[in-house]
């Protein structure tokens, strides 16, 4: 499959073309539910065969045997991509669905609930769930031929042509250089901004998306150690970031309207509730006042709005880490068990989403992220000068020594990173290295005291006995001055 990239443009629409526009989306979302149910169906099929029996009853060492019996339960159950383009041609012909979505449409939301399923079975994600009213939010086809597509500024689809709302400016050719590239295909976004609905055309692109002229890239090797609230990085430089700062505002402010939210709800349904505060299951329906409807747009947009300054800030330490180097060795972390320990933070923060991030623009720039494993590294525990290997608590910032090393833990783990190759740590070359890096990781943490002066410090950096909330941190070990 070729490289691809995305562009996205404002749709200049009218009330008439909006309310065609969330029709369409409508007979898509009752589609995709109708497929979703067919794929549970077919799966609970396959699952209750003789051939899956018998494959799940034989051992992991004969893998091919019991691929091919698991292979073999899914095809008589008719539980493909294929089966369900059929099982859709079926829907569109016999109810209204056919008078507003087209085939290859329709094929595309078959795909997507059947890789939905799919990654359920194999347990990759969680159980697909269905499209509520107003919850499906985009519709694409299947080339730039057919369905919607994308032809001389203008977005086609079955009668309807939208103008496309172009930058006059396009400083940087961002635009231009999208225009030049071969269309796959067209997706179209449906989203609330300030309450208002907007719609968007995204063109997915052959190619690659354009470095911009401002952006200054490295050719170095890069070291990353990726936390649930900090990010350190070394290189020909080093940092101690804290990771995504700002969006505490936004998370306040969601939890305020969250508050006001179940006040009114409490007090619109009194019969809902005990008197301990507890919701009761009865018939009585609920209900629920214009204020509270009014509140619930303003929690959707606060959402909308720290997405997007997560999005932004992600971007900002991408293109920091790849000034150093676009070469990064990092720990290949599971973002699973971080939700598990660290849920708020992450949940917050999307480490994860930020690491994809950097691996697709450090792709773009000719570079890529290596990832090792942290089993047969165990940096955190490791001392490059004697070898000692000594585990510590999360609660533990610091990595000290008895040969002398000392230095924040965050920081050492990335020094480290830089000096592994092939799932091992290089001892000799870290040793050669550390006179010289030593000031560099000191300077960091020069940097980040001088930032934090005043400030509460969050509590993973180890430079205060604090918390992230300003409380005092029991048992938390703090630095001397550097």
């Amino acid at each position: 499959m070729s490289e691809s990239f995305i562009h996205t443009f404002l749709l200049q629409i009218s009330l008439s073309v909006v309310r065609i526009l969330l029709i369409r989306l409508e007979a898509g979302r009752n589609l995709y539910n109708a497929v979703l149910s067919e794929c549970f169906r077919r799966l609970k099929k396959a699952k209750a065969s003789k051939e899956w029996a018998y494959a799940q009853s034989l051992p992991k060492e004969q893998s091919a045997e019991r691929t091919k019996n698991f292979r073999l339960a899914l095809r008589n159950a008719k539980f493909s991509e294929y089966d369900l383009h059929s099982h859709v041609k079926t829907i569109r012909k016999n109810c209204w669905i056919g008078d507003h979505i087209g085939s290859a449409i329709a094929q595309k939301i078959a795909t997507r609930a059947f890789l939905a399923v799919n990654e359920y079975r194999k347990g990759k994600r969680g159980k697909p769930r269905f499209k509520g009213a107003g919850q499906f939010k985009s519709i694409e086809g299947k080339s730039n031929v057919t369905g919607i597509r994308y032809k001389d500024g203008m977005i086609l689809w079955d009668g309807l042509s939208i103008p496309l709302l172009f930058d006059p400016k396009d400083r940087h050719g961002v635009q231009a250089h999208a225009l030049l590239h071969r269309i796959k295909y067209v997706r179209l976004i449906k989203r609330r901004l300030r309450g208002k609905i907007r719609f968007y055309a995204q063109l997915i692109l052959e190619g690659k998306p354009l470095i911009k002229k401002k952006q200054i890239l490295g050719d170095g090797k890069v070291g990353l150690d990726i936390g649930p609230s900090t990010i350190a990085v070394f290189g020909k430089k080093a940092e101690l970031l804290q990771f995504c700062p700002d969006l505490k505002k936004n998370q306040k402010k969601i939890r305020l309207i969250q508050r006001e939210m179940d006040r009114s709800r409490r007090s619109t349904n009194p019969g809902k509730f005990a008197p301990s505060g507890k919701i009761l299951q009865n018939p009585i329906p609920w209900h629920f006042s214009h204020k509270y409807q009014s509140l619930k747009i303003s929690l959707e947009e606060e959402y909308r709005r720290m997405a997007a300054s997560r999005k932004t800030q992600h971007g900002s330490y991408a293109n920091q880490i790849l000034e150093i180097g676009i070469s990064i060795h990092t720990e290949k972390l599971s973002y699973k068990s971080f939700q598990r320990m660290f849920g708020r933070s992450v949940g917050l923060r999307a480490p994860g989403m930020f690491l994809e991030i950097i691996r697709r623009k450090a792709a773009n720039a000719g570079g890529k992220v290596i990832e090792f494993n942290t089993q047969a590294t165990k940096l955190s525990q490791t001392c490059h000068n004697c070898g000692n290997q000594k585990k510590k608590p999360l609660s533990e910032r610091w990595h000290k020594c008895s040969c002398g090393i000392s230095m924040q833990r965050d920081l050492y783990s990335a020094f480290l990173a830089y000096h592994v190759g092939e799932n091992k740590l290089d001892r000799d070359q870290a040793i050669k290295s550390w006179s010289g890096a030593e000031s560099l990781l000191e300077q960091a943490l020069s940097k980040c005291c001088q930032t934090a002066s005043g400030k509460p410090t969050v509590s993973s950096f180890g430079l205060s006995p604090q918390r992230q909330s300003g409380s005092p941190a029991k048992g938390r070990s703090a630095k001397h001055e550097v």
